[in-house]
């Protein structure tokens, strides 16, 4: 089978480069065909599962703003981000009946938030374009530099298909159960391009004793069971708290926002922001910690005066005189935190009150001896999680580093290394923060990568 343009990959990258490769040979009054070669039954399976179904998919950000949250050398995308910009991809959606709405922190998602919109949309534009979408084929070789009799197909694929002009649009290692596998990465080392080291980003990280022991090293496969540890964190939700990453004691990186407990770990918008530099460093052998405050925006003095008063009304209330120490302890943090993250924040914190007697028992003339303020201030302000890994591919959101971009042509996504060959979306080295950069980026070095292997048939 011969297509004069073919894309390896189904995904959001793949689908939107063969879209714009298909409307601009149509503009161009062109004949030429584009094929799609996805593995999965259906194609986009990933976008399903973006923004917990909800399909976060771009962020209305200018570029100087949005660029800041690209973990990666910025420049190679910033042609494709003015190419189709957030407001470019909005328009791109509404134009194929797909209501949107902007929501807190500049992210975009279909008004119905549902994923799904986003895959039929892409889906429609492609078929209305003309493109042959092919489901069920997995790429296994790619022969480069293969001419025919015709002059046709310089790239063959498995034998079975030839193409004058090839965009890889394969994807990372992240989530493999919807198709991607990294197959890309090896398809371009064949074609001479260097692939920069790969870990996992935008995953949950694992504190010391949240899960039961692993003989696995740094990756802590999601599926382990939680420990104590992680049974009486996991659901927690903490929101607009402070949280430190430290890289053998010093502060790599600093946030303030949310972050949640899991079954995995810890994660969240928060915790997502900070695993990118996490994870390379523990595999760099580094030791990491994250630090969280729980009191962000009340200064440690003020915060440890404010907890002697409590302290003082709850000694004076005529209620605990019937109370030990550590029933005192739980109602003074209970005004201080949410009242399920007591046990695992005591657990962790084991000096800050004394046991008391078992049972009930009257106050004596000491008085309250447990919950030195200044200690539970403390506490508050930095409570410490020693890091010892980190979940895999299974459930990272994005692949970090992938084909090296100083061998791709910013202005084109076209091979240094091959002419004709296009590479677009997460096989590339790009990767970005949770917020709808990561699919925005997808998406806009799509449209170039298919705009670019249109236009040079032309």
């Amino acid at each position: 089978m011969y297509s004069d343009v073919l894309v390896i990959g189904g995904g959001a990258a793949g689908l939107m480069a063969a879209c714009s490769a298909a409307r601009a040979l149509a503009a161009a009054g062109s004949s030429a065909s584009v094929t799609v070669l996805e593995r999965m039954p259906r194609p986009a399976r990933k976008i399903m599962i973006t923004g917990k179904g909800r399909c976060n998919f771009t962020n209305v950000k200018d570029w100087n703003s949005f660029s800041s949250h690209i973990r990666t050398n910025p420049n190679i995308v910033r042609p494709a981000f003015y190419n189709f910009t957030p407001q470019d991809s909005l328009a791109f959606f509404e134009g194929l009946g797909m209501p949107t709405v902007v929501e807190r922190g500049d992210r975009a998602y279909p008004a119905s938030h549902h994923a799904s919109d986003v895959v039929d949309a892409l889906v429609r534009a492609c078929t209305a374009a003309g493109v042959k979408i092919i489901t069920g084929v997995e790429a296994k070789q790619i022969e480069y530099g293969v001419a025919t009799k015709t002059g046709q197909g310089i790239f063959r694929v498995d034998g079975n298909y030839r193409s004058d002009r090839l965009i890889i649009a394969t994807g990372g290692l992240s989530y493999p159960t919807t198709g991607s596998t990294g197959d890309g990465y090896r398809f371009a080392e064949a074609a001479g391009h260097s692939i920069t080291p790969l870990f996992p980003s935008l995953t949950a990280l694992v504190p010391r004793g949240y899960k039961q022991p692993s003989e696995d090293g740094l990756h802590i496969d999601r599926s382990i069971a939680p420990a104590d540890l992680g049974k009486a964190l996991c659901g927690q939700q903490l929101k607009n708290i402070g949280v430190q990453l430290l890289v053998e004691g010093t502060v790599a990186q600093e946030e303030f926002g949310d972050v949640d407990f899991t079954d995995g770990g810890l994660e969240g918008p928060v915790g997502f922001q900070i695993s990118r530099k996490a994870v390379k460093s523990l595999l760099n052998g580094s030791r990491v910690a994250v630090v969280l405050d729980l009191k962000h925006g009340v200064p440690l003095s003020e915060l440890e005066a404010r907890i002697a008063d409590l302290k003082a009304q709850i000694e004076h209330d005529p209620r605990s005189k019937r109370l030990n120490d550590k029933e005192k302890t739980r109602i003074l943090l209970g005004k201080l935190m949410p009242w399920d993250l007591i046990p695992a924040f005591r657990q962790m914190n084991p000096s800050l009150g004394s046991a008391g007697h078992q049972g009930k028992a009257r106050a004596d003339s000491r008085g309250w001896s447990g919950a030195d303020p200044a200690a539970i201030a403390a506490a508050l302000k930095s409570w410490r999680f020693d890091i010892d890994g980190y979940v895999g591919y299974e459930r990272a959101v994005v692949t970090a580093g992938g084909v090296d971009t100083s061998e791709v042509i910013a202005k084109t996504l076209e091979s240094r290394k091959m002419p004709g060959l296009y590479f677009c979306g997460e096989v590339l080295d790009i990767d970005a923060d949770t917020g709808g950069y990561n699919l925005h980026l997808a998406f806009a070095t799509g449209k170039l990568a298919g705009e670019s292997a249109a236009k040079s048939l032309l």
